[in-house]
């Protein structure tokens, strides 16, 4: 009896060697006696999550077939994954073709099954068939050839592990509200350990396979469960009650999902508005790459869609005084219900985006941008010029009084900008600390305001070095990132204007030239760019405001209608009467 249960045993994983085979795209070409050989001699195994395959530098064993789950690759000296291997994909055909040592290194993404068809088999078949060296030589060329071409995305998350902090967060609450919005994008799994305690890792596969999301809700102990869903996700989201005592998650969940690869997210739910502080005792010494408040359902909904990388990310350039076309633009993308998931800026742009950030209305944006800009010119405060030509408090006066304390960690919605740091030579993002602190360093233009000192380093005008960061939005990769671009790409003057040239004008465009062989590149990597017509107004006449606004609003309309395929929302964004909306705004411009 055990002699036939072994027989069985051994006819069965046959089988499956062969079905393995047979489904692998790029030995679709091959005879099946060909494959009945290779399925005989190959070794089936387990990879759990986080295992190594093989490194860089070894000395090749033979070919790998995914079966079942998903393999990482990363190259040397490279930080992101170069690829990744799906299942019914072959690996590690380079180095037997080649004969030379591996030049990656793959790991398990996924608790993975592999068949290895060791180098003697290898050899043997090919002495019988060329039909497959030929095959394994056109894999190989295909993936140079994708390499040479950069064709290596950032695949959208697929399947994502809540960890809860602890028994007081309703974890069951939000994962079903995470899937809801998932749901509005693909087919949605939700698995929870009663369900899925006493399945194998076949099965998981399966579920993940059959949905375009999948949602693993994790024990807020370092349970084998919670290391079995954390081992599955793309994403592990660590989720906590913003004003409970802060406590570390399980140990060693995070730092092995970034060494795999995986991203690590911190979901802070509020109760009414967002609790002051809260992010700043949470991230301290968290690996986390982005933070979500959650507060209402509009929150709840961006995060799901940051989450999915189908999110929308907004870049504004500096400009001077034609950053004010940026009001418009924002009005225009509201009115289409064109969601602003995470927003960015430099220069006059950080500033127009940190009012979206902070939730200020368009209303309230143009009354408070008016009131700073317009009112009050905010480059006058003349000195004698030992490092600016102003002193720079007036700035700084006005952006406190408009910003006041507000933390950047505390904005319910994704922002940062940036300053050019002139002691490294870099760009450098600002994602915490003082807003108002930031926005000074994002706006300081060299020679017209003095330089922030922070610690050894010296912050000026983001401009000087990258005017439109979508690099940077792209580094967090919300989904699809729009560049609006009011920056001047030429001094240009007409006949007769010489004498009207004034020093502030040199130096604000001089403080860009360095930035203007990077433009185009940025430009060129926005997914969606937007350049107003903004010819006829200068970088500093800041009375053009209205006429910029009115230029960026209708340029922005405009391009909306020609972009039918752009994310918008499923409802319109409500909006108070304007009588009360008057009143409110009143009531907070007298603070």
């Amino acid at each position: 009896m055990a002699l036939d249960e072994e027989q069985s045993s051994a006819a069965h994983e046959m089988r499956r060697a062969i079905d393995c085979l047979r489904d692998c795209a790029d030995l679709a070409e091959i005879d099946s006696a060909t494959l009945e050989v290779l399925a005989a001699g190959a070794v089936h195994f387990s990879l759990p999550a986080g295992s190594l395959l093989f490194e860089s530098g070894s000395t090749p064993d033979g070919v790998y077939l995914l079966a079942s789950g998903r393999l990482g690759v990363k190259t040397q000296g490279m930080v992101d994954l170069t690829a990744e291997i799906e299942r019914n994909e072959l690996v590690g055909e380079a180095g037997w073709l080649l004969r030379e040592q591996r030049s990656a290194t793959v790991f398990a993404l996924r608790d993975s099954e592999l068949l290895l068809v060791p180098n003697d088999l290898l050899d043997a078949v090919a002495a019988r068939s060329t039909g497959f060296s030929l095959a394994l030589a056109r894999l190989c060329a295909r993936r140079l050839r994708r390499s040479n071409l950069r064709d290596t995305k950032q695949k959208s998350a697929h399947v994502f592990a809540i960890v809860p902090n602890s028994f007081e967060l309703d974890v069951a609450n939000l994962a079903t509200r995470l899937v809801a919005e998932f749901a509005r994008a693909g087919r949605t799994e939700l698995v929870w350990d009663a369900r899925a305690s006493t399945h194998t890792a076949g099965w998981f596969n399966r579920i993940e396979e059959m949905n375009d999301y999948v949602v693993y809700v994790a024990d807020p102990s370092a349970s084998g469960w919670t290391r079995q869903c954390c081992r599955q996700a793309d994403v592990i989201l660590l989720a906590a009650p913003a004003d409970s005592d802060c406590k570390p998650w399980p140990g060693g969940i995070a730092e092995a999902a970034l060494a795999r690869g995986a991203r690590v997210e911190l979901a802070l739910l509020h109760d009414e508005r967002v609790s002051v502080g809260a992010a700043t005792r949470w991230l301290k010494g968290s690996p986390v790459a982005l933070h979500h408040h959650i507060v209402d359902a509009a929150d709840l909904a961006r995060t799901a869609r940051l989450l999915t990388r189908r999110g929308v990310g907004l870049v504004l350039s500096g400009g001077g005084a034609r950053g004010f076309a940026h009001l418009g633009v924002i009005r225009a993308l509201r009115e289409a219900r064109v969601p602003i998931d995470f927003v960015g800026g430099s220069s006059i742009g950080s500033i127009i985006a940190a009012g979206v950030a902070v939730g200020w209305s368009d209303e309230e944006m143009s009354m408070r941008y008016r009131r700073s800009f317009v009112d009050s010119n905010p480059v006058n405060d003349y000195t004698f010029p030992f490092v600016a030509l102003t002193r720079g408090r007036k700035v700084a006066r006005l952006l406190q009084r408009e910003y006041g304390d507000v933390l950047i960690e505390d904005l319910k919605q994704p922002y940062f900008c940036v300053s050019a740091n002139l002691s490294s030579g870099r760009v450098l993002e600002h994602r915490e600390g003082s807003l108002a602190d930031a926005l000074r360093a994002s706006v300081a233009i060299p020679g017209v305001m003095p330089p922030v000192y922070r610690g050894e380093d010296v912050l000026v005008d983001g401009a000087a070095i990258n005017n439109l960061p979508v690099d940077i939005m792209q580094t967090h990769a919300p989904g699809l990132v729009i560049g609006c671009d009011v920056g001047a790409d030429r001094f240009a003057l007409g006949r007769g204007d010489k004498r009207r040239i004034n020093i502030f004008q040199i130096l604000m465009h001089s403080g860009m030239i360095n930035s203007a062989s990077s433009a185009a590149m940025q430009r060129e990597r926005a997914d969606v760019l937007m350049k107003p017509p903004l010819a006829n107004v200068d970088l500093l006449n800041w009375r053009a405001f209205d006429r910029a606004i009115q230029a960026g609003y209708d340029y922005a309309r405009l391009a909306l209608e020609g972009l039918p395929a752009i994310p918008r929302l499923a409802a319109p964004i409500e909006r108070a009467r304007p009588n009360s909306l008057a009143a409110e705004l009143a009531r907070r411009m007298a603070v």
